[in-house]
């Protein structure tokens, strides 16, 4: 036995040939390879070349075991579609060669099964060569027709080792497509395929089992008509099954059951599968009997869906969703509805039944669209002049309609901690959406979440699914952005194994990317979409829209890490936090002091013995709060530092706190949108390096093109709002209240109310150094955010402005005095 092909090579193989659908150029170079490769005529007397051509060929398909084939019915396809009108046609030439040559090493490789040293070896090439075999058989069956006489011994291999059974199910896989195509087989050759499978149907496992009972579909339905052969096979089951059922309704506790187990669900499943390729209500079958086959599979597989062994529901669920690919109607059933959707939408539900309802759904699609392009095939042959669209039409109504019953479950299943039941759910929007089964504008949303799944194969296909529905419908994608950042959210929390952490933004990787970067990108490049995306994103950080502080959290995440390209997209965001600051500020301000206020007067009435005490008192408690409610700059001055001025304010508000803490704990719940476009604003200058200057300077009406300078993005600028996440790690909004939250929550209004007077800054004076008025903005600031490290608070300098201008006022000055 020739000695593998270098591991280098089979590598390189691997890596170029999965490029066979990339864009269009290297699509071509891959052609182009791969036909030099593979798929050009040796030469009969060259051996030796034919043999490296082989193995190599062997050693790829191998090497994709686990990842799946569908590169090399591509590569073929393209390859023998190049050459369809062409009068010589070397691809063809070249795959006769391969095919029976490949017979030729699996007949080797049979042979050398018995030397014990090589044996692991050679079973695995066994199974290599007779893969490549089906693949070939996929897109060109006629090329297997005159070895099927060979091949069909192999189903009589003795099982011992998963490679065993491989090489049965390919074996089956290839007399499947290729019976169908001989002419006038032996009546001999038939009965021993038919006797073969059954024997394998009756003894071995769930994988072994499908594929015999396909390969016996299409040998009888097709060639043997041997309808007795099956029905007798059917109702072996079928009794077993009804049996079972009347025992259980007898005694439910029986151990009859219990003892049945194994043929109670080898029943189930082989009963489903036979009816998958079988009509069982057609007259061959069942003869003059006015019995409804159907009707009584489902009504027996309906049973044992209730049962209380989770094993045995789901054997009775594959089998109702085998019996659906050949009675699709049957999904129309109220009861049918009732289960799969109860199962999709009750979150206590087993995630194996969930599954399975979703793998039900993605074969019954995946059937359905090979049906109707095979259809679509043999009406080309015969009929070009027919309408092929009303055929097609027809067919889709039925999925179309049944999808529209379980596509809210479907979408719902994406709220799901376990990534496996988001990868069905996502296979089976896929399918629909790629069929034009629903609107797709009802996707879009759940479809953005799942862009955000931590797994990179399912974001990337979320994200395949939205750009082409961008391609088809422009502006979809836009209207549903926002509602798809919140659903994206809701993704993430489900998918939060840790409660008590708050859901973040950004990936937590060395990209530190916005989870919704991708939708992003898509949007960008329409500047009116962009805007209108941004200010919708901003609204939700007004205190009247009352979104939860998570979620803001998780949009202000978005905002600090998407992928902007031009200055103009982080200087329009800065622009509308200090709109949105200046009027939610000042709502929130006013709202804390008349909660104040509003609780002074409820208090209760002072007795005479207290009148004389309180209305002396009353002046200098008036006074204080007045005092604290003053802006700084116009209190007398005290010969105190500032520290003094700032507890005697804190504790002039004390003072003057309600008995009921409700509106401290609304301000500080209300306050965290704030501080976040604050925490955010500080970050978009410090990460783009802009000065208060160029951002006071700034007008979204100005054209586009004076801030279509790139940005220059500043490494190590992490976005860590801290005084948020520790809210939230706290739970402040459901903890009682201490004294020291209280003052802290009194410290922050305070330094809130003197942002507020100093929100817009002043000119840098004369001497270069910042007025008064800044210089009070950017230590409230600082406060507010919890003076954290420099480059996340206010008092930050810019080294090097994006376009290099004059920097003036602003945070820089502090710096620099």
């Amino acid at each position: 036995i020739e000695q593998p092909t270098f591991p280098k090579i089979t590598e390189m193989c691997v890596k170029m040939i999965r490029r066979v659908n990339d864009e269009e150029g290297i699509k071509k170079l891959v052609n182009e390879t791969f036909q030099k490769l593979w798929f050009t005529p040796t030469p009969h007397h060259d051996k030796e070349a034919m043999t490296r051509k082989i193995l190599n060929i062997t050693d790829v398909v191998a090497a994709c075991r686990d990842t799946g084939y569908d590169w090399f019915e591509q590569l073929l396809q393209n390859l023998l579609k190049s050459e369809e009108d062409a009068s010589y046609k070397p691809v063809k030439k070249a795959c006769t060669q391969l095919v029976d040559n490949l017979v030729e090493h699996i007949l080797k490789y049979e042979e050398s099964l018995s030397d014990s040293d090589n044996k692991g070896v050679n079973s695995g090439r066994l199974v290599a060569c007779i893969t490549t075999l089906f693949l070939f058989s996929k897109i060109r069956p006629q090329l297997m027709v005159k070895h099927a006489m060979t091949m069909q011994p192999y189903l009589t291999t003795k099982c011992s080792t998963q490679n065993d059974f491989m090489v049965i199910c390919n074996v089956a896989k290839i007399l499947e497509l290729v019976v169908p195509l001989m002419e006038h087989p032996s009546e001999t050759f038939l009965a021993t395929i038919e006797e073969d499978l059954m024997k394998l149907i009756i003894k071995y496992g769930m994988t072994v089992v499908q594929h015999c009972v396909s390969c016996l579909g299409a040998v009888v339905n097709k060639v043997t008509q041997n309808y007795k052969f099956v029905w007798a096979c059917f109702n072996r089951y079928y009794g077993a099954l009804s049996k079972l059922k009347s025992q259980h309704q007898e005694d439910p506790n029986s151990t009859i059951l219990t003892a049945n187990k194994p043929a109670l669900l080898r029943s189930l499943f082989t009963v489903g599968a036979l009816c998958r390729h079988f009509d069982f209500d057609q007259e061959d079958f069942k003869g003059n009997s006015k019995v409804n086959i159907k009707d009584k599979v489902l009504e027996l597989l309906m049973y044992f869906t209730k049962h209380s062994d989770e094993e045995v529901q789901t054997k009775a669920i594959i089998g109702l969703g085998f019996a659906f690919i050949q009675h699709p109607s049957l999904m129309f059933e109220q009861e049918v509805k009732t289960l799969y959707n109860s199962i999709l939408s009750d979150k206590n539900c087993s995630v194996n039944l969930k599954i399975q309802v979703l793998k039900n759904l993605q074969t019954y699609l995946q059937e359905e669209d090979t049906r109707m392009q095979q259809a679509d095939r043999d009406w080309k042959k015969v009929a070009k002049q027919e309408d092929l669209k009303e055929m097609g039409d027809i067919s889709s109504g039925m999925s179309s309609s049944i999808m529209q019953l379980y596509l809210k479950q479907v979408l719902e299943a994406f709220f799901h901690t376990q990534s496996s039941v988001r990868h069905f759910a996502l296979n089976v929007i896929a399918l629909t959406l790629n069929q034009g089964l629903i609107h797709p504008v009802q996707c879009v949303p759940y479809l953005i979440a799942m862009g955000t799944d931590p797994e990179p194969s399912m974001r990337n296909k979320a994200d395949q699914q939205l750009v082409e529905i961008d391609k088809k419908y422009a502006g979809f994608i836009h209207m549903k952005a926002v509602a798809g950042m919140k659903m994206s959210y809701q993704v993430q929390q489900a998918i939060n194994t840790c409660p008590k952490d708050p859901v973040r933004g950004f990936r937590h990787d060395e990209s530190s990317s916005a989870l919704c970067s991708h939708l992003y990108s898509m949007i960008r490049g329409n500047r009116q979409h962009r805007r209108a995306f941004l200010i919708s994103l901003l609204n939700l950080f007004d205190d009247t829209a009352k979104t939860e502080v998570n979620m803001l959290l998780y949009i202000a995440d978005n905002l600090a890490c998407f992928p902007y390209q031009t200055q103009e997209e982080p200087l329009f965001i800065m622009h509308h936090i200090d709109i949105t600051l200046s009027v939610s500020g000042s709502n929130l301000l006013q709202s804390f002091k008349e909660s104040m206020v509003k609780d002074k007067k409820k208090e209760r009435k002072p007795s005479s013995d207290e009148e004389t005490e309180s209305d002396s008192n009353s002046g200098s408690e008036s006074e204080s709060e007045e005092e604290a409610s003053k802006p700084r700059r116009l209190r007398k001055r005290v010969d105190s530092d500032s520290d003094s001025d700032e507890e005697n304010d804190i504790n002039a508000v004390m003072k003057c706190l309600p008995e009921n803490s409700a509106p401290l704990i609304e301000f500080a719940n209300v306050s965290q949108g704030i501080l976040l476009l604050l925490m955010l604003k500080q970050h978009l200058k410090n990460l783009c390096g802009f000065s208060d200057s160029k951002i006071q300077k700034y007008s979204p009406s100005e054209s586009a093109k004076v801030y279509d300078k790139a940005i220059n993005r500043k490494t190590g600028v992490h976005f860590h709002p801290k005084q948020t996440l520790d809210f939230l790690r706290s739970d402040m909004a459901n903890s009682r209240i201490t004294e020291e939250v209280k003052r802290s929550i009194v410290k922050q209004y305070l330094d809130f109310k003197l942002l507020m007077e100093h929100l817009d800054p002043d000119e840098e004076e004369e001497d270069g150094e910042v007025s008064a008025s800044t210089n009070a903005r950017n230590k409230a600031i600082t406060s507010l955010l919890g003076g954290g490290s420099p480059k996340n608070n206010a008092a930050e300098t810019e080294d090097d402005e994006s376009d290099g201008e004059d920097r003036g006022g602003g945070t820089s000055g502090v710096r620099r005095r």
